[in-house]
Formats: structure tokens, C-alpha cells, sequence
């Protein structure tokens, strides 16, 4: 059964100032893990990675939120794998990303391979932080008494594996139903504790909510889904799907950044999401990759999905809990 970690990051985000105007700002980006082929990284990975750059310096960001699917298509071999230099930090070399901590968690083609050296890369890179397969980020934000927790999970472990190009193939359950259940029950107790910060944000690679590809992810929408509800979670950020898309249930935020290093335009699961949760999506092909910026102030959580272009394509504000 995999050990219980938890980390707070208060200190850290305190220091890096917090963006301007009293704020703690943050890029998320998923499916961004180039190809295991020369030249390893893909054009949209590239575009995606100089418009994170200039985003980072314009409006600003504390440090970057890496959704999974971080090695395309079978992850690394080990923590010494050149796909960390050929895909990360010879590709994300903008001087505004160049002292931004990276947060990690890992997606279904990160599990094809060797997740542990991705662990173990973060004790080579101050960039990359990667603490265990969850964690937990306590975030304050400055001239405020406004706090807000980061939970960053691993959907993969929860509801095991699945071939992200499948035709909508769902995960397969997972492979150590006790780890599962650990897993799960962390959770609960992370957003328990979590009860008094303004905002409470839920990370993971596979989606609640989606319209497109893979749609839904069954497993999460019933066991996760109801956490999200109870305990009045800000927004839950994933990837796995590509494209970029906001849905809306119940208070609850559902923001799919998956346009890294590709970009998909199905909607073949339309019919599969709430009736009138979708917000936005955007999975133009010819696009040169997104992202989404999150903005947590005292009043308010807003995120903006940014084409590589630096076009802003929607913006949302959601109110503290």
C-alpha cells in the first residue's frame, strides 16, 4: 500500500510574492509530454510552452500546475531518462518559467512507464516537484487572510489505466483496490480539513466532465463527483482530453486543460454531461495548443483559457466558498 504524504507549500507560494496585486497566480497544463521520437517535442508543444513563458512574466504566475500525461507515449524508463531534458527542460525555457517551481502529477501514458522515476526526478531538478503519487499544497494569499488548498491527485491509481487514444475506452478499474482505497480515503480527510480555506481546488489527469473524446470518467463521477459537492470545491482541473473546455455543476468548476501538445475537436460526448453544464470548448485542430491562467484573490478564483496565440478564448470568476 503506498505510504500517506502530504506537503504544505504556504512558505513557498508566500514567497514568490504572490502575483501582483495580492494574488497567488498559477498555469495549468496537461497532455503537454511531447513524442518519444526525435525531436521529441512537437510544434504545439513548443508554441504552448513560449505563450506559458510570456503568461508567466504577463499577467503573472507563482508556479505551474503539470496535469499528466508528462512523457508521451510510455512515459520514462528512469530518473536518468534524457526524455526529462528532450521534453521538459529543454522545451519550457522562457525566462518567466525559468524559476517557477513545476507541480506534477501523473496520467495514464506516465503510468505506461516508470512513474517513480518521475518521484525520484525531483531530487535532480528544482524545477520539478513531484512528492508522491497525491499530495496536498496549502496556499495563502498575500495581504489577506485568504487561504486556499491545492489536492493534487492521481486518477490512474483511483480508476486505473486506459489507452488515451482509445475510442472512449474507460479505465479499467484499479490495479491495487487497497491503494484505491487509500488513496480515497486521504482525500476525504484533505477536504475535511480543508473546511475553513476560501478556496479548495482538486487536480487529476482524467476528467469528471467532458464533452469530447473520452468524456466522462464514470469511476470519478462516482466517487469523486459527490466529494466535489459536499465539501463545496472551488474547481476541479484535468486534462486527458484535448482540448480546453469549462462546465459548471452545482458550484462546482470543472476546467479541462489538455491542449499541451495536441489538439482535438470531438465532442462526441455531448449528450453525456449534464444538460447545460458546458460553458466552453475549444479543440480547434489547426490551433497551435492553450492553457488555462487561475487567479486566486481574496474575492474571487478566476480562470482564463489562453490559445498558444496569447488569445484570451473565455474567462470565468468563481466566488470563494
Amino acid at each position: 500500500m503506498l505510504t500517506l504524504l502530504w506537503v504544505t507549500a504556504t512558505a513557498m507560494m508566500a514567497a514568490a510574492g504572490g502575483g501582483p496585486g495580492g494574488a497567488v497566480q498559477f498555469l495549468a497544463v496537461g497532455d503537454w509530454g511531447g513524442v518519444p521520437d526525435p525531436p521529441f517535442a512537437t510544434p504545439r508543444e513548443v508554441a504552448t510552452a513560449a505563450a506559458m513563458g510570456r503568461a508567466a512574466t504577463d499577467p503573472g504566475a507563482d508556479f505551474v500546475l503539470a496535469l499528466g500525461d508528462n512523457f508521451y507515449y510510455e512515459g520514462v524508463r528512469d530518473e536518468w531518462d534524457p526524455r526529462f531534458q528532450e521534453t521538459f527542460e529543454r522545451v519550457f525555457t522562457a525566462p518567466g518559467l525559468q524559476a517557477l517551481p513545476w507541480f506534477v502529477l501523473a496520467g495514464n501514458h506516465d503510468h505506461a512507464g516508470n512513474v517513480t522515476a518521475q518521484l525520484a526526478y525531483s531530487h535532480h531538478s528544482n524545477r520539478w516537484h513531484f512528492p508522491h503519487y497525491y499530495y496536498s499544497l496549502r496556499l495563502a494569499v498575500p495581504g489577506s487572510n485568504a487561504t486556499a488548498r491545492l489536492l493534487l491527485l492521481d486518477t490512474v491509481l483511483l480508476c486505473g489505466g486506459t489507452d488515451d487514444f482509445g475510442a472512449g475506452m474507460p479505465p479499467r478499474g484499479p490495479v491495487d483496490a487497497d491503494a484505491a482505497a487509500a488513496q480515497l480515503s486521504w482525500l476525504r480527510g484533505r477536504l475535511a480539513a480543508a473546511r475553513h480555506d476560501h478556496y479548495v481546488l482538486v487536480a487529476g489527469h482524467y476528467p469528471v466532465w467532458s464533452v469530447a473524446e473520452h468524456g466522462p470518467t464514470a469511476c470519478l463521477v462516482r466517487l469523486l463527483r459527490p466529494l466535489l459537492r459536499r465539501h463545496r470545491v472551488t474547481a476541479y482541473l484535468c486534462g486527458h482530453d484535448h482540448n480546453l473546455q469549462f462546465l459548471q455543476e452545482d458550484g462546482v468548476g470543472y476546467v479541462v486543460s489538455g491542449a499541451g501538445n495536441f489538439v482535438e475537436a470531438s465532442r462526441s460526448h455531448a449528450g453525456a454531461v449534464p444538460p447545460g453544464t458546458l460553458r466552453f470548448f475549444f479543440g480547434a485542430p489547426e490551433s497551435p495548443g492553450g492553457f488555462a491562467h487561475i487567479r486566486l484573490e481574496a474575492d474571487a478564483a478566476t480562470v482564463t483559457f489562453l490559445e498558444a496565440t496569447g488569445r484570451v478564448l473565455y474567462r470565468v470568476a468563481l466566488p470563494p466558498r
